[in-house]
């Protein structure tokens, strides 16, 4: 199987967890999502009153350099040591 296919196949188990991750995990599942499927952060980085989308830009913007692969299989692992 691919590594494509792994990811894809990750991405529909992600939604299908026994129990919720908690924030800082979300966060990193986010991050390795985006980056994966479709590199380094781009565009404006979201003002002060957003929270939410402050923080993972953030999140995804620190895993700038990291190779869309490298990303991929660190998603699966994440989400095989989620199952």
């Amino acid at each position: 199987m691919s590594i494509q296919e792994q990811f894809n196949l990750a991405l529909a188990e992600s939604k299908n967890l026994p129990e919720r991750p908690d924030n800082m995990t979300l966060l990193k599942i986010y991050a390795l999502f985006k980056q994966g499927s479709t590199g380094d952060a781009t565009g404006d980085r979201p003002g002060m009153t957003d929270f939410v989308g402050r923080a993972k830009f953030d999140a995804w913007a620190n895993l700038k350099g990291t190779s869309q692969e490298d990303a991929m299989q660190q998603y699966i692992d994440l989400i095989n040591s989620l199952k």
